[in-house]
């Protein structure tokens, strides 16, 4: 009857193989310690040649020698040539990143805009502060015309740009005037494959 890898004992770093782990399993029942590490030292040797791309890394081999000591599930006596991780840190997870969650007034803005219309307002009047608040304006036409293809009015960009700045940028629809924001083509398939020569 087959055996299927299903029904074998799971791996513990599965990009090792089995192979890799029955060597390691081999290794920990060495009951002799010069040729357990001479066991330990040759798979180590191994797994290196598995993954050649870890020697880029400044401490590939560290993160070998770890890696053994994971997959002889801590029971490997041997003379590591590197203090190994701990199984009581394998388990600990990272510290949470706070995050200051600030609410944000029209979402497809984003709060980054937000904080740009606030800097935009408190610039004093002339042309770097006009210059300015076109290019912001511009960029949130543009914002709106990636979820709304059809209704994107300047006047909309005005009235928005005046609300998140409380007034203090206020546009005439009249006098300035927008880009106009079009969809790219999609490229058109002809269906025909073209033949090698």
């Amino acid at each position: 009857m087959l055996t299927y890898n299903s029904q074998l004992k799971q791996l513990v770093l599965p990009e090792y193989g089995r192979n890799i782990q029955q060597m390691v399993d081999h290794c920990v029942t060495i009951e002799d310690r010069e040729e357990r590490n001479r066991c330990a030292y040759s798979i180590v040797q191994i797994m290196g040649n598995l993954f050649p791309q870890l020697r880029d890394e400044a401490d590939y081999k560290h993160k070998l020698w770890d890696h053994l000591a994971i997959m002889s599930d801590f029971k490997l006596d041997i003379d590591f040539p590197y203090p190994v991780v701990s199984e009581a840190n394998l388990a600990t997870s990272p510290e949470p990143i706070p995050y200051a969650l600030e609410p944000i007034k029209l979402r497809h803005y984003g709060k980054i805009i937000e904080r740009m219309i606030e800097r935009a307002a408190e610039y004093p009047d002339g042309e770097e502060r006009d210059a300015l608040v076109m290019l912001l304006a511009n960029h949130m036409k543009k914002l709106i015309f990636q979820i709304n293809k059809e209704d994107v009015d300047d006047a909309k960009i005005f009235k928005d740009l005046a609300y998140y700045s409380q007034g203090r940028i206020r546009l005439d629809p009249a006098t300035h005037m927008l880009h106009e924001f079009k969809e790219a083509p999609q490229p058109q398939n002809s269906g025909k494959k073209k033949k090698k020569k």
